[in-house]
């Protein structure tokens, strides 16, 4: 709910009061009771951030930009070598006939 400003124009009273955007305007000036009361166009409350890490987050500096792409960057090594382990890169199994050939040539030789 916004904050709205208002002035007397008979008393030049001007205060501030907190009504809903669908509440009608007032009317009454509290001060002097007369039925003169205008609101005014004010500049508004500034933005504000609730919770954590609007402003961090949103506008990094440079130095951590630098930071955050290297360990993006490391962690995608560890990766790969991850997966080239899991890619079958690895040495040939009993079950395999180069194998079985390799070790009927030795006991025959």
């Amino acid at each position: 709910m916004p904050t709205y400003e208002y002035e007397c124009e008979t008393c030049e009273h001007a205060f501030e009061e907190f009504q809903s955007m669908t509440a009608r305007p007032l009317r009454k000036c509290p001060e002097c009771g007369e039925r003169s009361l205008r609101r005014l166009i004010g500049a508004g409350a500034g933005l504000i951030f609730k919770g954590s890490g609007f402003y961090e987050t949103d506008y990094r500096s440079a130095s951590y930009k630098k930071a955050a792409e290297a360990e993006k960057s490391a962690q995608s090594s560890k990766s790969d070598k991850k997966s080239d382990g899991a890619s079958g890169k690895t040495k040939p199994k009993a079950g395999n006939p180069d194998a079985k050939k390799a070790a009927t040539a030795s006991k025959s030789g």
